[in-house]
């Protein structure tokens, strides 16, 4: 969860034309447009596969700790706590179980975006391996249950627990076992902002099928392939999940400020405080008071969690965490269908009948079956192979080469031997952990399968 920062004055918000011009505003022409995408990951003790605590010798603040002094990242703490690190347009913050997130820096192309996490990933292995800690590519923590998991000591998290637990029976699982790699696109303006929101609800379910990866937690095989994709399911019903307002023709801006007008605040921050006494009041009470400001509606922008969600740009939310060869697999889908008009207006033909409900029945299915679900006669296998071939085609135009004169396409190579073979990162794990791995040493052997490597 990237961490807010205000800005430098309290602008108080007077009216919602405000907050829609906001968006207006955030459009950039095609030349100036980037690929952005966020990377969490779960630590564990690599002897026993637990989730690795925050706080200790060996733990994930030694972690931040030892990158800062290493590599020159500067450290962010709260309440005398190393809680985060910030290095040239690049963050690292913790989710509330102590998943490690990089939130890379905005780039023209794949490639750049490919250098940055290489580096990232060599720096975490260096101290990590020191410290015992291995990061395993999964969207989920697999073996420690949600209350052995010790919480990140930070205020906000403070606040979202307990109102978690009024809101829907998974959040705190969502906050603190699960983990996600996001894709962030920009837009020109609210027409084609509004077509990425409606295309990107719609293939949602088709995302998250493709990367599927959360089939063990708690210590044993779960019955879902994206357990994560449930777990957000039954997290907050007002924040989460799929809109079904994006789904009507001539949907607009005004129509995400109005849903999001509804959804209650966590918080306010003043002065560098958190203000709870208008936690679970709806934004639009907030803003009749007179007390808003833009700072609190931009925070409360980055409180709402739906599949798709709108703040200045676009984030694609949908898809469970990677194994490390496979992380740029969802920029690079991403980027090859939203960045070129007719790869666009193709995968929004491939969706486009599909109503609301539609679509959320099929989410449904898929944290179940992923590619194996079917959406009437056809297998999302089908959909999916198809989004693949729509998104090559868009990096095909894009021609974005690398020093070796590949161009961005090479990045879906692993998406193109999942779907040839019809079998995700999930399939995978769970098959080995129900008929290969020894149950003496699934543990070790998941371990050894899923993480990150030099």
């Amino acid at each position: 969860m990237t961490d807010f920062r205000a800005s430098a004055e309290s602008v108080p918000v007077t009216g919602i034309d405000q907050l829609v011009a906001g968006f207006h505003e955030a459009g950039k022409p095609r030349e100036r447009w980037m690929i952005g995408a966020e990377y969490e990951k779960v630590a564990v003790d690599r002897a026993t596969g637990r989730a690795a605590p925050f706080s200790g010798a060996r733990g994930i603040e030694a972690l931040l700790r030892g990158l800062a002094e290493r590599f020159g990242w500067t450290p962010a703490t709260e309440d005398g706590r190393t809680v985060a690190l910030a290095r040239e347009g690049a963050s690292i913050t913790l989710e509330p179980g102590a998943q490690l997130e990089l939130s890379g820096a905005q780039f023209r192309t794949l490639h750049e975006a490919e250098r940055e996490l290489a580096t990232h990933v060599r720096e975490i292995l260096s101290v990590g391996d020191e410290l015992g800690l291995a990061f395993l590519g999964l969207g989920m923590q697999p073996i420690s249950r949600v209350e052995e998991i010790e919480w990140v000591p930070k205020r906000r998290y403070a606040i979202m627990a307990p109102y978690m637990t009024r809101v829907g029976r998974l959040g705190h699982r969502m906050m603190k076992q699960t983990a996600t790699v996001q894709a962030n696109i920009d837009y020109a303006d609210e027409r084609d902002a509004m077509r990425k929101l409606r295309v990107g609800m719609g293939i949602a379910p088709l995302v998250n099928a493709i990367f599927a990866n959360s089939p063990v937690s708690d210590g044993e095989l779960n019955g879902f392939r994206s357990f994560r994709g449930h777990v957000w399911m039954d997290t907050d019903p007002a924040r989460c999940g799929l809109l079904p307002f994006v789904f009507r023709d001539g949907a607009g801006f005004a129509e995400y400020v109005e849903w999001a007008l509804d959804v209650p605040v966590y918080f306010l921050l003043r002065d560098g405080r958190y203000v709870t006494d208008v936690t679970g009041t709806p934004f639009r009470r907030l803003l009749a008071s007179g007390q808003a400001t833009l700072d609190d509606w931009q925070l409360h922008l980055t409180t709402l969690f739906p599949e798709v969600r709108l703040k200045g740009y676009i984030e694609l939310r949908s898809a469970d965490s990677q194994p490390r060869e496979r992380l740029l697999a969802l920029p690079a889908l991403v980027k090859g269908i939203f960045y070129d008009a007719d790869c666009l207006e193709a995968a929004h033909d491939l969706v486009k009948r599909w109503s609301f409900e539609d679509t959320a029945a099929l989410y449904h299915e898929v944290v179940r079956g992923a590619l194996a679900a079917r959406r009437g006669r056809v297998a999302v296998l089908e959909y999916a192979r198809e989004l693949l071939a729509i998104a090559r085609e868009g990096l095909r135009r894009q021609h974005a080469l690398d020093e070796r004169g590949e161009d961005e396409r090479t990045y879906l190579v692993c998406l193109e031997e999942e779907l040839a073979a019809g079998r995700t990162p999930a399939d995978l794990v769970a098959e080995a952990w129900a008929r290969e791995w020894d149950p003496e040493r699934r543990v070790e052997r998941l371990i050894a399968s899923t993480a990150y490597r030099p």
